[in-house]
């Protein structure tokens, strides 16, 4: 295959995944990953991304973008759904305890197979969420009694916020926090682009017992304009990738345990 055309198939990529990784490429063309490098760095020259460690993204990318619930619910729902079954796996033993679900299409995908999975180790949860958008499908599942926190919603994310959202969350003690991100960086953490989202999700992470994050490999390298968390407070990471070499030593400096899906 000629360069041009590889240089192509990766601007499609960009284009429907929103990110690219080198190995992820190399993998996929049979290159080196120094070939994909320059294959990069000739696409940035010519204003088609942006590089970012471990690969590129889109020149759309910013630390305050953020697509709707809406726009975002297909895109990798099969990575999602895979991440989402994985991270159940927490849920052992005919559990019998309290879940809090984060906003996201992440967490949604938590949510579209937790009765499946409580019914399958005959459990039973107190679920909480603040998502509106969760809420109608777990309102009438079996094994699943539901409470939602109110506040002001926004649309982007058809999620509550704000003052009384966090103060609600903050009384809470949930057993396990399912958290979605739209960053993680070694050095930055997890990250999100509203400060009124970063507030609610600071809240989950600080009230639950256990904090299991959801997030495609495509989070990885980001950083988007509020932290929320440090690595170090989050308990299990779940993904569809195995993180890059930066990102990977300092999750397991912090204690994070990855679990692949």
């Amino acid at each position: 295959m000629y360069a041009t055309e590889r240089r192509e198939i990766i601007e499609q990529q960009l284009t429907d995944d929103g990110r690219v990784g080198v190995h992820e490429l190399a993998r996929r063309f049979e290159v080196t990953t120094e070939t994909i490098r320059r294959d990069l760095d000739a696409l940035e020259r010519l204003g088609a991304l942006r590089r970012v460690h471990g690969g590129a993204v889109t020149l759309h990318t910013r630390s305050v973008a953020e697509r709707s619930v809406t726009e975002r619910i297909h895109h990798r729902a099969g990575a999602k759904a895979a991440i989402a079954r994985r991270a159940l796996g927490v849920l052992a033993g005919s559990f019998q305890g309290s879940v809090f679900l984060d906003a996201g299409t992440t967490t949604a995908a938590v949510a579209d197979l937790l009765p499946a999975r409580l019914d399958e180790i005959h459990g039973h949860a107190d679920v909480v969420t603040h998502s509106l958008s969760l809420a109608p499908a777990l309102a009438t599942a079996g094994g699943i009694t539901l409470t939602v926190i109110g506040g002001r919603v926004r649309t982007v994310t058809a999620a509550a916020v704000g003052a009384g959202t966090v103060r609600a969350i903050e009384q809470l003690r949930p057993d396990i926090a399912f958290i979605g991100t739209n960053g993680v960086t070694a050095g930055f953490g997890l990250s999100t682009p509203d400060p009124e989202e970063a507030a609610v999700k600071r809240a989950i992470v600080r009230s639950a017992r256990r904090i299991v994050t959801v997030a495609d490999a495509s989070k990885f390298g980001e950083e988007s304009l509020v932290t929320f968390a440090a690595l170090s407070e989050i308990d299990v990471l779940v993904t569809d990738a195995a993180p890059g070499a930066e990102l990977a030593a300092a999750l397991s400096e912090a204690g994070v345990q990855v679990w692949s899906a």
